[in-house]
């Protein structure tokens, strides 16, 4: 067992099982019941805002709609989780603070590399995306997971009657172990321990690509939701998939195309919930909830 995990493990244990913990007190101690269906703003509202930002997070939460916030986790050099995608410095959309380009070692600098302070100077949305053309260009920062979460909260609390839930990946490969990321096991350590101390525990999943990510949350941290997400490639069965990871998961999600009929029913008859990624289409997102999906990832959820 890491270092980590002999902190996080017992703080888990007694703040999912004890209803006076001081950790949780305003959210883990209740049952709360995932939403019926799960509209969930893609990295927060992509199409509309410079990604997995605190901002972004903002224009979701303002959708009366969205139930639910997608987002993205790595992992800094000082060990800070920080709410970004690519494991590298994307010159697309990433610029310095000032709006010029990224040079030199940075043009696609894995975040891995830098410290938490040396992220600050860089920007995800001066230059704004070439793929979404109506995400607004304005200065953003990379966030921390706690302080995203924190303003998250505190910005439904004034503008909704119930809290928002929080569908988190951890962006982890095998293949990039110790090179773009921590091991699985000490990566959701890290996110756990600030998702606990924050108090969304109940009202939280962690998904990946990465099945020993989600195995690891499953045996560690049973209480944890756990969602497994699928790539367009897939051509296995839902009794493939469950084989493959060894338990049933909360949540199987595919890329959208992969979805029938079928699909959703034989995910249903184990008890799993399927919920789409990434369906940017009004077209699109109607034809799925006649199949009867339990959710929506889009990049657009001012089309829900």
């Amino acid at each position: 067992m890491s270092a980590i995990n002999k902190i996080v493990l017992p703080l888990v244990i007694v703040c999912l099982g004890i209803s006076s913990c001081k950790t949780t007190k305003h959210t883990m101690t209740q049952n709360a019941t995932f939403p019926s269906f799960s509209y969930e703003g893609h990295r927060g509202a992509r199409g509309l805002y410079p990604e997995n930002s605190i901002g972004a997070m903002k224009v979701a939460i303002d959708l009366p709609k969205v139930t639910t916030l997608e987002m993205d986790c790595h992992i800094t050099k000082d060990k800070k989780v920080v709410v970004y995608h690519d494991h590298y410095l994307n010159p697309k959309f990433v610029t310095y603070t000032n709006g010029q380009e990224l040079k030199g070692k940075d043009i696609k600098g894995l975040l891995y590399d830098y410290t938490w302070e040396e992220l600050a100077t860089f920007d995800l949305g001066l230059k704004g995306n070439v793929d979404f053309p109506e995400q607004k260009k304005i200065s953003t920062k990379i966030s921390l997971l706690a302080d995203l979460i924190d303003e998250a909260e505190a910005y439904a609390k004034t503008t909704r009657k119930s809290p928002m839930y929080y569908n988190i990946e951890t962006k982890s490969s095998e293949k990039r172990d110790h090179i773009a990321h921590p091991a699985p096991q000490e990566f959701s350590d890290l996110l756990l321990q600030i998702v606990i101390e924050k108090g969304i525990g109940s009202r939280t999943v962690i998904q990946s690509f990465d099945k020993r990510t989600i195995q690891y949350i499953n045996k560690t941290y049973p209480q944890i939701k756990t969602s497994y997400l699928i790539d367009g490639k897939n051509t296995k069965t839902i009794d493939e998939l469950i084989k493959e990871l060894g338990f049933k998961p909360f949540i199987i999600s595919p890329y959208y195309k992969l979805v029938d009929a079928g699909f959703v029913e034989d995910a249903h008859k184990k008890g799993i919930k399927v919920v789409p990624w990434t369906v940017n289409t009004k077209e699109e997102i109607q034809a799925l909830e006649k199949l009867k999906v339990d959710g929506i990832i889009s990049d657009y959820p001012n089309l829900f």
